[in-house]
């Protein structure tokens, strides 16, 4: 089956239609009950209940659990609703086989990663993760002699957003609130700018680099986009450039970060995500000075639930009314 293939999806009737919500932290299945649809639901936090449960699903809500191996239990599944933006754990081929449609969850959380992202940069410009370790230590820092050690000012800095697709444009317009120059780097330039004051392809990455102040990844990982960030292109970065990456740690190879951050060749980076999660207790990157760790929480928001529920419904209704095309389709 190719991409041009369609695929006909027929659901059962709503009153006969089952539901299975598997998340381990999500508490999906009482909102999506709240509304009163008349559909049968479960819900399971693990992997060993999604296995059992799965048989009787039409549809899944499910992300992290989810398993290529949890095929052979899928006998009557006709539809997964993807809880994440990212879609790699889903084998995209055998369910084209199988005719099981995927949609993603992108844009579910696109406020709260592009302000996260604003977030890290602010704890770092404003030196508010410090000022919070001071702190704990009960330590009152007095006025800056140096230049180098005070707080800075976003404005006429120039930003360097890598994907800018929701997320990254986003970025680009609460940086453009701060007054920041905003050059765009997406898979596709002709796509448009959006926000940004000006775009270049992927190609063209490393030649905008030098002009980054702030080097944001906001990008899917792909082939194309794993080790985005290089060692080379860490080193045309200025030695006053900070490095935010929402995106993830594959993105970016991580060794060559940390070697940059240890010689100071950049001057600190705001990381929701790496390579190995959860951080290993002996990375190097617990210690550095000059980082800001977040646990991959930039896409956490209390809305995220119904967000996610609200893509679920405008699809089900879609597949009801027979129509090809999903909210944000993979298959």
């Amino acid at each position: 089956m190719t991409d041009q293939t369609p695929i006909t999806t027929v659901l059962p009737a709503r009153k006969d239609l089952n539901i299975l919500f598997a998340h381990g932290a999500y508490d999906m299945k009482p909102i999506f009950d709240s509304a009163d649809h008349g559909i049968s639901t479960q819900q399971v936090s693990t992997y060993a209940d999604l296995e059992k449960a799965l048989p009787e699903a039409d549809v899944l809500v499910v992300s992290g659990l989810w398993k290529n191996d949890l095929l052979k239990h899928a006998t009557k599944l006709k539809y997964i609703q993807s809880v994440s933006s990212g879609t790699n754990q889903y084998d995209i081929e055998a369910f084209k086989d199988r005719g099981i449609r995927l949609a993603s969850g992108q844009g579910v959380n696109k406020n709260a990663v592009s302000e996260h992202a604003i977030g890290l940069l602010l704890s770092m410009t404003r030196r508010l993760a410090f000022a919070r370790d001071n702190q704990h230590a009960t330590f009152w820092r007095t006025e800056q002699t140096d230049p180098m050690l005070r707080e800075d000012e976003l404005p006429g800095k120039t930003m360097v957003i890598v994907g800018t697709g929701g997320i990254g444009d986003r970025i680009a317009k609460l940086a453009k609130g701060f007054d920041m120059k905003v050059i765009g780097v997406r898979r596709d330039a002709s796509k448009g700018k959006g926000a940004a004051d000006e775009v270049h392809s992927f190609k063209d990455l490393k030649s905008v680099l030098p002009q980054a102040d702030v080097l944001v990844l906001s990008c899917p990982l792909t082939d194309e986009t794993r080790n985005i960030i290089d060692a080379e292109a860490l080193s045309l970065l200025k030695d006053t450039a900070l490095f935010i990456n929402v995106a993830r740690g594959a993105c970016v190879d991580e060794e060559a970060l940390i070697e940059v951050l240890k010689s100071e060749k950049i001057a600190g980076a705001g990381l929701d995500v790496t390579a190995n999660e959860p951080l290993p207790a002996d990375s190097p990157l617990w210690s550095l000075d000059n980082v800001v760790l977040t646990p991959h929480a930039a896409g956490e928001t209390r809305r995220y639930e119904l967000n996610v529920l609200n893509l679920l419904t405008q699809n089900l209704d879609r597949l009801w009314a027979g129509e090809a095309a999903l909210v944000n389709q993979i298959v």
